[in-house]
């Protein structure tokens, strides 16, 4: 490995590494604009400018150099903090004068850096130029003025995101950086050039002149807007959540989160539930958390086990369904499902129904089939590695269900179970191109397991992953992508149907024929709920959705960004939810209406602090005792897969922005909503 000199100090760093990374690693700190360890190099900010002995007679760009073995290289010298300071001079030529109104204001990189490196004066008489703001979308404020060329955006939305939609026009003083059709960027992923931009020219339209970075209370937890379990930070002011930022794990979501993720903020503290609620004469009437939760243990002792049923919706945490569960056993019902969509699986090894290559593991696949899953929708910073594997090349990929708008090159080979059926018994010439690759990997998605011949078609996908050699001791590609946060941990604790126990559709349909006499719905929203009769119905929950609107009693439970939780992934990682702020009103924690609910029942569980309910719940699934650890799970033996339908694959997700209670309540995604549907209208008409 090359060894260099860096102001003094020899370091060994490895070949291909350029300047800037050794410098880093000798502790030295170099400014920089337009370079980022994940984006192409662009080299064009020139503030990264170091002094090498025996190299070019004038500084160099560290980003675009690459390390050689020798080298002595100096990043503090005379030559080199002129070179700096006139890099600065140049970036502020134009640059406008309005701190004090810029959001990005407190954490401004040209701020900071202008402060440490700069001369601290301009020579400059001229006008500054003035640049027309563009328009990017609901999500994304432009001050095109403050733009200094670094080019991150551009990069990020061509090589991450997926998408050319954003490029720089004019030379020289002219140059703009813009939409090239002057339209909202169409990524699911566009909020995060916000933080890559070290300027205030990007900022969040929705979060403008609300707060300043300082006066905002941080919290790092996990997101449950899909089941990657990206890590986030919470900013709070007061009681409300202000903004929500990625926070970086190279093992799930690198720096990078979905547009759901960052804007749902506002749907936090609309449509709330805050006090308990009884439904008497057809209406709703506030209540006393002690009549609310008397009525709903009335009601279930006057029922008999097998005539009641409890489904987990998908945003619970672990522990409210382990405390569900450990009530729904010392009630005796066998019916509790945490499947809110009725997809067919669990109930057999954990790698059933894990991503079990991890997504990192995508970076080594070379061969990928997508079975009934629009990754874009599903799971958006997954489809970002798809990508970013895509473009490093010696990869092919293909699909089989709806067709959904790609942004990598990927083949579409048939919509339904016909075409896995033929590539599982070798018929198809993709079943060679996953045999030749390495590291085959193949993706089942939720829009071909929430299905009656769901388990079917799983175990037709389990029986060509082995055939292809997707399944091995070095190598696992057979991978489940869940769209629900709460649904691994509910597989993993066991909230599925007992002997002779319903499964949700089951339970729907027995509710409407009146053999069910109490449903108990846990967050549950994503569900028909017409028609359920007589049946008695228990909501606990957050906001006022689809559940509240059918409930008989309303128990207010708190929203993620409330409580402390367990969440784990579609890896099987488990990771830790923090409180980063105070429910409304008197909301309380789901687990603790649970253990309250068992105490008016005459069934008291047996815990009474979070801390020993997550004894429980490691006694119950040890693996939650490793945080943050995707541990490697066993896959169930080779079976008949059994009969599938003809039934094309649907997709999972009908609109990327309203997939749950908290994103319905949300503005903001309603915006993105409607502003999607209308530019896929306006598509459609333009080609006919």
């Amino acid at each position: 490995m090359p060894k260099l000199t860096v102001d003094g100090i020899e370091i060994e760093i490895e070949p291909g590494a350029n300047l800037l990374q050794a410098c880093e690693a000798a502790g030295k700190e170099i400014p920089r604009f337009c370079y980022h360890e994940r984006l192409s190099i662009a080299g064009n900010c020139r503030m990264c400018l170091v002094e090498v002995e025996g190299g070019p007679p004038k500084p160099v760009a560290s980003c675009a150099m690459p390390v050689a073995d020798k080298m002595v290289v100096h990043t503090d010298s005379p030559m080199v903090r002129k070179a700096r300071e006139g890099a600065m001079e140049f970036l502020l030529a134009n640059h406008p004068l309005d701190c004090p109104i810029c959001d990005q204001g407190g954490e401004c990189d040209l701020q900071d850096q202008a402060m440490g490196y700069g001369a601290g004066r301009s020579r400059y008489l001229e006008n500054k130029r003035a640049v027309e703001d563009k328009y990017m979308g609901p999500l994304i404020k432009t001050v095109m003025t403050r733009c200094i060329h670094c080019t991150r955006c551009v990069r990020f939305t061509t090589e991450i995101a997926g998408i050319s939609e954003l490029g720089a026009t004019g030379r020289g003083e002219d140059m703009e950086i813009t939409t090239y059709l002057e339209q909202a960027v169409t990524s699911e992923l566009s909020g995060n050039v916000i933080d890559l931009c070290p300027v205030g020219a990007l900022t969040s339209k929705p979060y403008a002149f609300r707060a300043r970075p300082w006066e905002l209370r941080k919290t790092e937890t996990v997101d449950v807007m899909d089941a990657v379990g990206s890590n986030i930070r919470v900013d709070v002011r007061n009681t409300q959540v202000m903004r929500i930022l990625p926070v970086n794990n190279d093992d799930v979501n690198e720096e990078w989160i979905s547009d759901k993720t960052r804007f749902i903020w506002d749907g936090l503290r609309r449509q709330r539930l805050d006090t308990p609620y009884i439904r008497e004469g057809g209406k709703l009437r506030a209540a006393e958390w002690g009549e609310a939760l008397a009525l709903v243990a009335q009601k279930m002792k006057a029922s008999q086990p097998a005539r009641m049923a409890a489904i987990a919706g998908d945003l619970a945490c672990g522990e409210s369904m382990m405390a569900l569960k450990d009530l729904w056993d010392r009630l005796g019902s066998p019916h509790l499902d945490c499947r809110q969509d009725g997809a067919r699986i669990g109930g057999g090894e954990r790698g059933d129904y894990l991503f079990n290559s991890g997504f990192a593991g995508i970076e080594q696949a070379d061969a990928l089939l997508l079975i009934g899953c629009n990754p874009r929708w599903d799971a958006a910073v997954v489809n970002a590695r798809i990508v970013q594997r895509a473009r490093h090349g010696n990869f092919q990929a293909a699909s089989i269900g709806a067709p959904f708008d790609n942004n990598f090159p990927c083949s579409h080979l048939g919509a339904g179970p016909g075409a896995l059926r033929e590539l599982a018994q070798g018929g198809h010439p993709f079943t060679s191109v996953l045999q030749q690759a390495k590291h085959p990997m193949v993706i089942t998605g939720m829009g071909a397991l929430a299905r009656p011949d769901g388990g079917a078609v799983l175990a037709l996908a389990r029986q060509l992953a082995e055939k292809v050699g997707a399944l091995g001791q070095e190598w696992n590609g057979f991978n489940v992508l869940h769209t629900a946060a709460a649904r691994v941990a509910g597989l993993d604790l066991g909230l599925l149907p007992g002997t002779e126990g319903m499964d949700v559709p089951a339970m729907l349909e027995a509710a409407k024929s009146g053999a069910i006499d109490l449903l108990y719905l846990l967050g549950a929203d994503e569900l028909d709920l017409n028609g359920l009769g007589k049946t008695f119905v228990v909501y606990q929950g957050h906001h006022g959705d689809a559940g509240a609107h059918r409930a008989d009693v309303i128990l207010p439970g708190v929203a993620y960004t409330e409580k402390n939780g367990i969440y784990v992934n579609s890896e099987g990682r488990v990771q830790l939810g923090v409180q980063a702020a105070f429910p409304p009103g008197a909301a309380r924690e789901d687990w603790k209406i649970l253990r309250a609910l068992s105490d008016a029942v005459g069934m008291t569980l047996p815990y009474d602090s979070l801390d020993a309910l997550r004894a429980r719940m490691i006694e119950a699934a040890p693996h939650f005792s490793n945080v943050g650890v995707a541990q490697r799970a066993r896959v169930s033996p080779l079976t008949d897969p059994g009969e599938t339908g003809d039934a094309p694959f649907k997709t999972a997700i009908a609109d990327f922005y309203f997939t749950n209670p908290v994103a319905r309540a949300s503005a903001i995604m309603a915006e993105c909503s409607a502003l999607a549907n209308e530019m896929k209208k306006k598509a459609v008409r333009a080609h006919g």
